[in-house]
Parts: structure tokens; C-alpha cells; sequence
């Protein structure tokens, strides 16, 4: 008896283990089968992109917005230093004006009272210390005189720099309107030429509401957008690696309360996803299903006017929803060069493309 005790307590202590075993296991596989993970995107037939449309139509659309993004920062530019160069103008003009009559009533006394020489003016002095304090006057007065007609003279030629200049700003204005005009009809364009061999609708209104605005991306000291390389961490389930402006946008997003599934580097594929300036935000709860309806196309649609409401903050390239792309340079436009399917179409996700 006394063996047979310990055995048989051994034993017990086995099967209760091997009980609480089965039961971990039963609840982690029914905490899996409740919590499953949100849908990706599917794969794609060999030689496609699943984000649809063509390598040439996401490149000419990538180049058209970021000239035109180039061009709308050097413009702004250009506006800002024409401003400070038509104040400097001012100023300057006011000041040869102001200088114009200090030489101007140096004139009229030398005609009223007649310019004396040098030598005859000496020759006029009666005592040693005279001539000394008459030589002491003539040559302040020279001075005075100089220096005025050097200060007149090179405020004449501060004002024609600056109007120079300002011709040059206008130049470059309307350079660089003809270039965003260009970049303009480049990506309608290659958008048309994408759009002639698909068919059917674009799916209705896909206009939405959003108030919130994000907080600006940083430039640099001249208002243009810093290059940036795919160098932080990924942190949505695709892992990988994107830009600190993607980053930046993503938990813009997120902060104004759009926390469904996303998505943003991919290897494969052409676009800004392998350089990880792209992400997908999915409308359902449940990742990238069918084709968003009711609540979940809302949501998509308040999503994509959260993007371009806060495009020139956040530096957006384009956005693409529901088989539709808007683009900073022509708004919403018709994106039915996809394959047909969800996901290419982009109606069960919002697709967001950064400088």
C-alpha cells in the first residue's frame, strides 16, 4: 500500500496535466477560428499586378504628379520672392527718391551761391587758422557731396537689379505654370489611353466627408519635399520597409480614426509599393473582401477625402478608390484599366500614394 499510493497520485497529476494540455489547446484553436486574420490581398496571375492597371500607366502617372508637385513648390516659391522683391522695390525706389533730393539741393546751393575753388577759397582766409579751418570745411563738404552722389548712384542700380529681377520670377512663373499643364495632360493622357480598352462603370459617387486635417509632413527650408528612401520598418502585417513620409501618413490616418486593415510595401509588382511609398487601407473590417457596400464604401469614401483634403500636407501623389483616381493636378478621374476583379478595381480598398 504505501507504493501504490504515490503511484497512484503520480498518475493523477499526469492526466490532470494532460487534461489542462488539451483544453489550452482547444481554446487557443477556437480563439483562431473567432480572431482569424484580416484578408490580403491575392495573389496575382503570373506577369499581373494585383493592384491592377499597367507598369507604364503607374509610371507615367508617378512622373505627372511628382512634376507637377516639383512645379506647384517652385511656383509658390517664385510667388514668395516676387512678393519680397516688390517690397524691396518699394523701399528702394523711396530711398533713391529720398537720396535724388539731398543730391538735388547740393546743386541748387552751388548754383545760388556759386561754387568757389579751392585755390580761392584758401587765398580768402586772413590768418594761418583760417586757412587751416577753411581747408577743414571745403573737404567735409566734398566728402558729403561724394558720398551722396556714390549713395544715388548705387540705389539707381539696386533698383534696376531688382526689377531684373523680378522679371526673372515672372519668367519662372510662367514656366513653371506650363510645366504643371503638361504634367496635367500627361497623366489624363496615359489615363485615357488606359481607360479606352476597359468597360463598365465606375461604380457611382464615391465622394465622402472629412473634416480632420493632418498634421503637415516635413519639407525642406524651401518648401519642397525632401527625397526619402524606404528605410523604417513597416508596420503593418506586410512587413518590409517604407518611407518616414509614408509613416507619417499612415499614423495621420490612424489618428483621425481610420484603423481598419492596411497593407503598404509589397516586392513584387510595379507602383510606389515596392519603394515603399504606397499603402492599402481596406474598407471592410475584415481585410480585402468583395466589393465594399454600404458602411464599409462609406468608410472608404470618408477615407479617400481625408487624403486629398489633407493632400498638400501629407505630399499625396494620387489616390485610387472604387474605379477612380484622383490626381493633385486633375482631380477625380475615370481608373477603369484594372482586371476586373476587387482588388485591382480598388473597391474593397483605398490605395494612397506619397511623394
Amino acid at each position: 500500500m504505501p507504493v501504490v499510493a504515490p503511484v497512484r497520485r503520480r498518475a493523477a497529476r499526469t492526466a490532470a496535466l494532460i487534461a489542462a494540455t488539451l483544453a489550452l489547446c482547444v481554446a487557443i484553436t477556437s480563439g483562431a477560428a473567432v480572431a482569424a486574420p484580416p484578408a490580403a490581398l491575392p495573389a496575382a496571375a503570373p506577369g499581373q499586378d494585383p493592384e491592377g492597371g499597367t507598369p507604364s500607366l503607374r509610371a507615367q502617372l508617378e512622373a505627372a504628379s511628382k512634376g507637377w508637385l516639383d512645379a506647384k513648390s517652385a511656383l509658390a516659391r517664385s510667388v514668395e520672392r516676387q512678393k519680397q522683391l516688390t517690397n524691396q522695390l518699394e523701399a528702394t525706389e523711396a530711398e533713391l527718391a529720398e537720396r535724388s533730393g539731398k543730391v538735388g539741393e547740393i546743386a541748387e546751393v552751388a548754383y545760388r551761391t556759386g561754387r568757389l575753388g579751392t585755390v580761392s577759397a584758401l587765398l580768402n582766409s586772413n590768418t594761418p587758422d583760417g586757412f587751416l579751418d577753411r581747408a577743414a570745411e571745403l573737404e567735409v563738404v566734398a566728402a558729403k557731396e561724394d558720398r551722396a552722389l556714390r549713395d544715388l548712384q548705387e540705389t539707381r542700380e539696386e533698383v534696376n537689379r531688382t526689377r531684373t529681377a523680378l522679371g526673372g520670377e515672372i519668367t519662372e512663373q510662367r514656366k513653371q505654370v506650363t510645366v504643371m499643364a503638361k504634367r496635367k495632360e500627361q497623366a489624363e493622357r496615359a489615363l485615357e489611353v488606359a481607360n479606352a480598352s476597359a468597360s463598365g462603370s465606375s461604380g457611382g459617387s464615391n465622394r465622402g466627408t472629412s473634416t480632420a486635417n493632418a498634421a503637415p509632413a516635413p519639407r525642406n527650408s524651401d518648401g519642397s519635399w525632401p527625397s526619402e528612401s524606404c528605410s523604417v520598418n513597416d508596420p503593418t502585417p506586410a512587413s518590409g520597409c517604407i518611407t518616414p513620409r509614408m509613416l507619417h501618413a499612415l499614423n495621420q490616418a490612424k489618428a483621425a480614426g481610420f484603423t481598419r486593415y492596411v497593407s503598404c510595401h509589397r516586392d513584387g509588382g510595379s507602383g510606389e509599393h515596392p519603394k515603399g511609398r504606397a499603402c492599402d487601407f481596406a474598407a471592410q473590417k475584415d481585410g480585402f473582401g468583395g466589393d465594399a457596400t454600404g458602411g464599409d464604401k462609406t468608410y472608404g469614401n470618408n477615407l479617400a477625402a481625408y487624403f486629398i483634403r489633407n493632400a498638400d500636407r501629407l505630399a499625396v501623389l494620387y489616390v485610387i478608390w472604387y474605379r477612380q483616381i484622383w490626381l493633385p493636378s486633375s482631380g477625380w478621374k475615370s481608373y477603369s484599366g484594372a482586371g476586373g476583379d476587387p482588388s485591382s478595381d480598388h473597391t474593397n480598398h483605398v490605395h494612397l500614394s506619397v511623394y
